[in-house]
């Protein structure tokens, strides 16, 4: 794990001093819940409060039990080592055992958000050929619907009270029933798979991305670098991230757990900023990850209705880049920096910044975290000078890497150019070692032989306090190749109008530059988003496209 600097050293000779420890043998369910089940096992390790306030406390020995009960249940309907098996389920206890069993026996967790439709389901359960899939009561309907797409899926355990719909098995009795020796972790290698994650599709149909156990390790500088160095006493992280992201799973949940963590578990519905703030004050919540949407919603919330107790240690945020205007408003709120980090489903958590120990200026998302080679590079994947824009790419191998794309190796082929993993996402290294994000590959607008990243103007219209949330295309224009077109979510009690719209376009070019003002603005009620909370830039830009046609 990643050690804070020690007094007397520079940021430079610590990094310098960081060592990979892969074990050659490693197991995700051992790694997190059965090595402190056997050390401490009476530790707290989850705590869930449900929809209506009810709350629930698992030690580490408490879950290890239950998830090898049901493993067993697995095992007995005939779940093997490499089978792929469903996880859709929102945050919740059952959504924990699992991930732990799947890991336990030595198969492959297959994590599905619960937003997801019939054929979202049925494209990854089938694409992945999933033996089984554990869902909540809510899905059943959905998913029997398109069993039939998945010819592999021989079984369907729900959660919930019993009984359960015809052809499935529940998953209490599956606990319930398990008798005998319970099955032990499997001695699996760092190498061997343990869990798909499927991207999310903005363009084609997603991919799923394979990661050993050996991911689980590789995460965890990036976790250690924006929390301040856990765990320290009284750590315990939250995110209203789905689980079923990599960002819930592997930036919280798992990570937690193996530093022996304890972590608080609820799943809104739809995420309430309120309700947010006052779950981490009553649960006495210390590290959080707080997708930048969540962040922007956060922001609306009047001051007054901010509880004043308020415990965070640590906030972190990734997935798009932050601007001053939230990251100031963050320290004003939560008494602590927002400390940003990147990576992506297939490589997650290389750049960092911890504002205590290495202060990054607003537009940069911090350093390489220490273990990680990441460069900018060319067309050719040659790392270009310090201050020149390219793609953001990661030297192979790194513990933190996918291992490949499940049932797609020429796409997997495609994500690597001399040795180096491509993100696909656009940036700059200064000549500090800060990463500058400039957007997806696709995202980046080119104008008049400008080269102009979204996100910097999408952050100078949300400072402007007539805008919630924005969205900034190029849209394609004869003259100057593309034009910047702005979507523009109102703030509250906001009207649209053309004067609006006037003064947003000055707004831009008195605060950014000329050739950046959006040239037009179109007001709307929400924008599309992934599940992960990310804006869909491609699905505005093909709308723009089909009014063109």
């Amino acid at each position: 794990m990643l050690q804070a600097p020690r007094p007397e050293e520079t940021t430079a000779a610590w990094r310098a001093r960081f060592r990979w420890s892969v074990p050659p043998r490693i197991n995700i369910a051992h790694q997190t819940v059965g090595r402190w089940a056997a050390e401490t096992p009476d530790r707290t390790a989850l705590v869930h409060v449900d929809e209506n306030g009810g709350r629930q406390v698992f030690s580490f020995a408490d879950l290890d039990r239950q998830a090898a009960r049901l493993a067993a249940g697995l095992l007995h309907l005939g779940v093997q080592p490499g089978d792929r098996v469903g996880i859709c389920l929102s945050q919740s206890p059952e959504a924990a055992l699992a991930h732990l069993a799947v890991y336990r026996i030595g198969a492959i967790a297959l994590p599905l958000f619960t937003l997801f439709g019939p054929e979202a389901l049925a494209f990854r359960l089938a694409d992945s050929g999933a033996r089984a899939v554990v869902v909540d009561p809510g899905r059943v309907e959905a998913l029997m619907s398109v069993r039939a797409d998945c010819p592999d899926l021989a079984h369907v355990i729900v959660t919930g009270p019993e009984p359960v719909a015809a052809g499935t098995t529940a998953f209490a009795r599956l606990l319930r029933d398990a008798t005998g020796a319970l099955p032990g972790i499997l001695d699996t290698a760092a190498c061997d798979p343990a869990v798909i994650i499927y991207t999310s599709g903005t363009t084609g149909n997603p991919k799923g991305a394979l990661h050993a156990h050996r991911v689980l390790t590789g995460h965890l500088p990036g976790v250690q670098m924006p929390h301040d160095f856990p765990p320290q006493a009284g750590d315990m992280f939250w995110t209203p991230a789905d689980w079923a992201w990599i960002g819930g799973l592997l930036d919280v949940l798992l990570p937690a757990w193996a530093m022996g963590l304890p972590v608080l578990s609820q799943r809104m519905r739809k995420f309430d900023p309120e309700a947010a703030f006052r779950l981490m004050a009553a649960e006495r919540v210390r590290n959080v990850f707080l997708p930048p949407t969540a962040l922007k919603l956060m922001r609306g919330v009047s001051r007054a209705a901010v509880p004043a107790d308020l415990a965070l240690r640590s906030v972190g945020s990734g997935g798009e880049s932050l601007g001053s205007e939230l990251l100031d408003w963050g320290r004003d709120t939560f008494g602590v920096p927002i400390n940003e980090f990147y990576g992506q489903t297939e490589c997650n958590l290389v750049v960092s910044c911890n504002q205590r120990i290495e202060p990054s200026p607003p537009g940069a998302m911090g350093r390489a975290v220490p273990g990680h080679d990441v460069a900018i590079v060319d067309e050719d994947g040659q790392p270009v000078p310090d201050g020149m824009a390219g793609e953001i790419a990661v030297a192979a191998p790194d513990p933190v890497m996918f291992l490949r794309y499940w049932n797609n190796p020429a796409a997997t082929e495609a994500k690597f150019r001399a040795d180096r993993l491509l993100t696909g996402d656009m940036g700059r290294r200064d000549a500090q070692g800060l990463f500058h994000f400039m957007g997806r590959a696709d995202d980046v607008i080119t104008s008049g032989g400008y080269r102009i990243g979204p996100g910097e103007i999408e952050d100078c219209l949300i400072r402007h306090p007539a805008v919630a949330m924005a969205a900034v295309i190029g849209k394609p224009d004869a003259l100057r190749t593309e034009i910047v077109k702005a979507f523009v979510v109102p703030a509250a009690g906001v009207e649209p109008s053309d004067d609006l719209a006037r003064q947003l376009g000055q707004h831009v070019r008195d605060r950014l530059a000329a050739h950046e003002y959006p040239r037009e603005i179109a007001f709307v009620a929400e924008l599309p988003m992934t599940a992960t909370g990310k804006i869909m830039r491609r699905v505005l830009k093909d709308r723009e496209a089909r009014k063109g046609d």
